[in-house]
């Protein structure tokens, strides 16, 4: 199997309560990887110890090993850790500036000043999300007068603009409107053949429309992880059937 990363014996302990334990998990290359679980499993907390944002939290011990790409990421330089594995989170998080200032906002931290190349590169990815032709003609405008909807795209279009190899997105349509879900859930769909999209989402529909894999998560644990059709169609485990008929049956 074409691995990009490989989660390894993950505990994690907040303030000295375990809120994972003992997480092992492969994620596929170019594959959508769902995470689901109710409310307080560590859903998140999986999410953030990939790219170490969550070691940056106080009372914070992380055990284990994550690596991307054969390499543990903790002997990954940060920065580039964070170029690698980039993240859209449950909030559009536009900056408050214009929308072009957005999109060139990183690539410029990365010393890309040619604004030729800026532009290119700001097109290509606007393109991707299916917001360039909405904004084209505003790009100077403010991101902030964005719908909520055009915000998590321009988001997930600043995040392609450094090149990521995988995207983690923690519930990325949850103050979405059916109709915006819907076109970030298309977006996705065309991305993976790029990208690894990881996705911690709440919506069991949503994650049997559009991810690869599915892994269960209960009381932080991992329950279940297998390809999506099988979890949600013919489960290995009681617990996992009885979450998905319970909210899906």
């Amino acid at each position: 199997m074409n691995n990009i990363l490989e989660i390894k014996n993950i505990n994690v302990y907040l303030e000295g309560k375990q809120i994972l334990k003992n997480i092992s998990l492969p994620v596929r290359k170019n594959k959508i990887t769902s995470i689901i679980g109710p409310s307080g499993c560590g859903k998140s907390t999986l999410l953030k110890t990939i790219n170490r944002i969550l070691e940056e939290e106080k009372s914070c011990k992380v055990e284990g090993q994550v690596f991307l790409k054969g390499e543990n990421i903790k002997d990954i330089d940060r920065g580039l850790l964070r170029k690698s594995i980039g993240c859209v989170f449950q909030n559009p998080t536009p900056f408050p500036f214009s929308i072009y200032k957005n999109m060139v906002y990183a690539l410029k931290y990365y010393g890309i000043t040619d604004r030729k190349k800026l532009n290119n590169i700001l097109e290509e990815k606007l393109k991707l999300v299916g917001l360039y032709d909405e904004v084209k003609e505003n790009l100077n405008m403010s991101a902030l007068k964005l719908s909520g909807g055009q915000q998590q795209r321009l988001c997930i279009g600043r995040t392609l603009t450094i090149e990521p190899e995988v995207i983690l997105m923690d519930e990325p349509c949850s103050a979405l409107d059916l109709k915006n879900t819907m076109k970030i859930e298309e977006t996705l769909k065309n991305l993976c053949k790029n990208y690894t999209i990881i996705i911690v989402t709440h919506n069991l529909a949503q994650a049997k429309r559009i991810s690869h894999y599915t892994s269960f998560m209960l009381n932080g644990e991992l329950v279940e992880y297998g390809e999506t059709d099988k979890v949600f169609n013919n489960p290995a485990k009681e617990s996992t059937r009885e979450y998905i008929g319970g909210l899906f049956g």
